[in-house]
C-alpha cells in the first residue's frame, strides 16, 4: 500500500516544542519527543512496562518518561530508570530514524540501516531569505494516493476550487505528462487570460494590475514516495509566462508533503512557498488562510470519494487523458513497493527539479 523505506514528513518543529508527540505513519504508531539538546527522536509508542503510550508522558532530564508509573527511556530506546524498580533487563523499545530539516520533522519507518539523511530531498526555498512559506496540516480520511491523483490533475480547480484559483481555461486548456525516472511532471500553460480571485490579490499585493490579462502555469512534480511540489503563478500576458521576469509576475510553489496513516488515512502538510514580498508576514498569514480554506474544500470531496470507494470496492475507475499524471505517479509508488517486497534497497530519491529551486 506504502513504501515503508522512505522518508516521510511526520511533524511540525512546533508540535514536539516542549512535550510528546503521538503520530501514526504508515501504521507505526510512534511517539516524537525532544531531548535536553532538542535533538528529535522518534520511538515506538509503547512503554515496555504496561504498554502505556509513551506520548502520554512527559520528557524529564531529556529522557522520555512514561506518564503512567514512571519509566523513562534515552534516545536509543533503552529503558534508563524506573522509580523504585530494576530495569536493567527490559527490552529496548523500537527506535525510528528521525531528522529535522527544512522545517519539517522527517522520519523512516521502514529499516533503519537504510535511512541515508541525504535522501531527503533537499528544498532551496526553505533556506532562502527570497522565498516566505507558510502552511498547515489536515488530517484527511482517504488513502494517500487518492491525494496524489487529486494534485497530479489540476482539472478538478475548475469546480471544487470555483470561487477561488478555479477558471473555466483549466479545463480548456490541455496538460502534457512525462517522466524523468521516478519523478513525474504535468505541466499546464495558460495564455492570455484572466485572473481567477486569488491570482488577483496576488497579483495586487505585489503591486501589479490585476485588471489585465495574465499566463498562468501549473507544473506539477511528483516526488516518490508521496510529495507533490506544484510550481504555480501569473504573469502579466507577453511578457514570457513561467520565464517572465520577477517584476511583472507573482509566482509561488504549492508544498504537498502527503504522509500515509492507515490504508485509508493521511496526514497532509500543504503550505506554500512565495517569491514575492517574502517579509510581509501578514501577507503570508491571509495566503495561508485562503490555502487552508481551499485545502478543506479537497478534503471534503476525498472523503467522500474514499467512502464511495469503500461502498462499491468491484467498480472499476475509468483513466482519461487528465489522469495521466496520477497514473504514472502509482506506477512509482508501485515499483517502490515492490522493490522493497523483492528485498532490494530503497531507490534514491531523486533531488527536486525547479519546483524546488
Amino acid at each position: 500500500m506504502f513504501p515503508r523505506n522512505a522518508w516521510y514528513v511526520a511533524a511540525t518543529p512546533d508540535e514536539i516544542a516542549d512535550k510528546p508527540l503521538g503520530r501514526t505513519v504508515c501504521q507505526e504508531r510512534m511517539v516524537l519527543w525532544r531531548d535536553a539538546e532538542g535533538q528529535v527522536h522518534a520511538l515506538e509508542d509503547h512503554c515496555p512496562h504496561r504498554g502505556a503510550p509513551l506520548s502520554l508522558g512527559f520528557v524529564c532530564d531529556g529522557r522520555l518518561t512514561c506518564g503512567y508509573h514512571g519509566l523513562q527511556v534515552g534516545a536509543d530506546g533503552r529503558t534508563v530508570a524506573m522509580p523504585g524498580q530494576r530495569v536493567g533487563g527490559f527490552p529496548a523499545v523500537r527506535r525510528f530514524p528521525a531528522v529535522q530539516r527544512h522545517g519539517f520533522v522527517w522520519v523512516w519507518p521502514g529499516e533503519p540501516a537504510l535511512a541515508d539523511p541525504a535522501r531527503i530531498p533537499h528544498l532551496a526555498w526553505a533556506e532562502s531569505p527570497e522565498w516566505a512559506y507558510g502552511g498547515g496540516l489536515y488530517h484527511i480520511g482517504c488513502d494517500y494516493r487518492l491525494m496524489v491523483d487529486n494534485l497530479m490533475d489540476l482539472t478538478h480547480e475548475t469546480y471544487v476550487h470555483a470561487g477561488s484559483i478555479g477558471q473555466k481555461e483549466i479545463d480548456e486548456t490541455p496538460c502534457t505528462t512525462r517522466t524523468a525516472g521516478d519523478e513525474v511532471i504535468t505541466s499546464r500553460f495558460m495564455q492570455g487570460i484572466e485572473a481567477p480571485p486569488f491570482w488577483k490579490m496576488a497579483l495586487r499585493a505585489n503591486g501589479l494590475p490585476d485588471d489585465q490579462p495574465v499566463d498562468r502555469w501549473q507544473i506539477c512534480h511528483f516526488h516518490a514516495p508521496s510529495h507533490v511540489l506544484i510550481e504555480v503563478g501569473v504573469a502579466l500576458a507577453g511578457h514570457g509566462g513561467h520565464a517572465a521576469p520577477d517584476a511583472v509576475k507573482v509566482s509561488s510553489i504549492v508544498v504537498d508533503f502527503i504522509t500515509p496513516e492507515t490504508e485509508t488515512t493521511h496526514w497532509y502538510f500543504w503550505g506554500m512557498a512565495r517569491h514575492f514580498r517574502p517579509d510581509d508576514a501578514a501577507l503570508t498569514a491571509q495566503i495561508r488562510e485562503g490555502q487552508g480554506r481551499i485545502f478543506s474544500e479537497d478534503r471534503a470531496m476525498l472523503e467522500q470519494q474514499q467512502a464511495n470507494l469503500l461502498r462499491w470496492p468491484d467498480r472499476r475507475l475509468l483513466a482519461l487523458n487528465i489522469d495521466a499524471g496520477g497514473v504514472q505517479s502509482r506506477k512509482v509508488i508501485d515499483r517502490w513497493i515492490a522493490a522493497e517486497r523483492a528485498g532490494m534497497a530503497a531507490p534514491t530519491a531523486p533531488t527536486p527539479t525547479a519546483a524546488a529551486a
